[in-house]
């Protein structure tokens, strides 16, 4: 079996750590590209930035930090590094099947909101993972499924 990834969440990428840059990135991204920036953003101890939607499906998380964030786990296991992340249906199973399959994570709690769990890894090529729950994320499905939810009431 493996991990039941259910949508692209976002890219998270690494800007300048001062507020101007931010700014730069933030008009960049949103001047250049027509993105939006997500309003719903909470406040991340030590990691400034936006996070843009694009096309409704995904997002890009600017991350404003200067050398490790107040979560990192060690230089090479930092939330703030440039990742990719996958919502999954279920953080105790995804866990259980990378301890199954052998695969080397480690946890992120309570980052962006204090029920938030996400799982760190790299694949075999150096780039970082991150897979958290969809229903603890802004996630797509989330949106989706809460609205299923509300009109099935």
């Amino acid at each position: 079996m493996a991990v039941k990834v259910l949508e692209l969440h976002h890219h998270g990428i690494r800007v300048g750590p001062s507020e101007a840059e931010v700014r730069k990135a933030h008009d960049f991204y949103s001047n250049v590209l027509g993105l939006s920036r997500d309003p719903g953003r909470p406040v991340i101890p030590t990691i400034d930035g936006h996070w843009m939607d694009v096309g409704g499906t995904a997002q890009i998380h600017l991350m404003g930090v200067n050398g490790m964030s107040k979560f990192a786990k060690g230089p090479d296991k930092d939330p703030s590094r440039p990742h990719v992340a996958l919502a999954v249906a279920s953080i105790d199973e995804t866990q259980k099947e990378l301890d199954r399959l052998g695969v080397e994570y480690w946890m992120a709690e309570s980052v962006v909101g204090p029920q938030s769990r996400q799982i760190f890894m790299y694949d075999p090529f150096g780039n970082m993972i991150e897979l958290h729950q969809v229903d603890t994320c802004r996630c797509v499905v989330a949106r989706r499924s809460n609205v299923a939810t509300k009109s099935m009431a």
